[in-house]
């Protein structure tokens, strides 16, 4: 059984998440972290609950959801992973940053883990996470499913009732109705999601009310 604890970050409210099992291993995914009492926030719940992180998980590499990245590196000494299409953001943050919000910050970036790609699996404890690419949002747009959990970390491909944008560098809305119509609408009507902005909903409730798939 999955244990998921969302964290709620930064400006923007982006949802991060932790994910453990019974084995006390858990993968931390969109650490969006800005303020120091977020990431205090959850490095104490990893620490309180004696979790053991394996994975530093990107959905994509906008900075909503990589901010606390740094500060899980330098507790845990792990570097984010994200899929190879991703990199033009994540190596180039504070750009990225500067164009989006006008503002110049200065971040803790820590170097890219490895970049992933369809073919790998994530593995903590007795799970597994596939990777399901669906480009639109971001060129390298990744959702992580637990298909044994009918389980899923949709990014900002899928919102309760929405979508993520597709103006943003690199994005494409035609790709992203491709990603809906061959990806997301064949997981199973009862896999939950985890988006990363808002609260939780189904695939079977986003097929049958979102207006993206009609």
């Amino acid at each position: 059984m999955l244990n998921i604890k969302r964290f709620e970050c930064n400006m923007l409210s982006e949802n991060c998440y932790v994910v453990s099992d019974d084995t006390r291993e858990c993968v931390i995914i969109d650490c969006g972290a800005y303020y120091p009492e977020e990431s205090q926030a959850i490095i104490s719940y990893i620490r309180d609950r004696q979790l053991t992180p394996r994975h530093l998980l990107c959905t994509h590499g906008h900075f909503d959801h990589c901010l606390g990245n740094g500060a899980i590196y330098r507790e845990f000494g792990l570097k984010p992973e994200a899929h190879a299409e991703e990199a033009f953001l994540l190596e180039d943050m504070e750009r990225h940053v500067s164009e989006i919000l006008g503002v110049r910050l200065s971040l803790d970036v820590p170097p890219v883990g490895r970049y992933l790609s369809e073919s790998d699996v994530i593995t903590f404890g007795t799970h597994c996470l596939t990777i399901l690419h669906t480009p639109g949002h971001t060129p390298g747009g990744i959702i992580f499913y637990c298909e044994a959990e009918q389980t899923a970390f949709s990014g900002d491909t899928l919102f309760r009732m929405s979508i993520g944008r597709t103006d943003f560098e690199r994005g494409s809305y035609q790709q992203m109705m491709t990603s809906l119509r061959d990806v997301v609408a064949k997981l199973p009507p009862e896999t939950v999601i985890y988006p990363g902005h808002g609260p939780q909903t189904t695939i079977g409730e986003e097929l049958r009310y979102n207006p993206y798939f009609h």
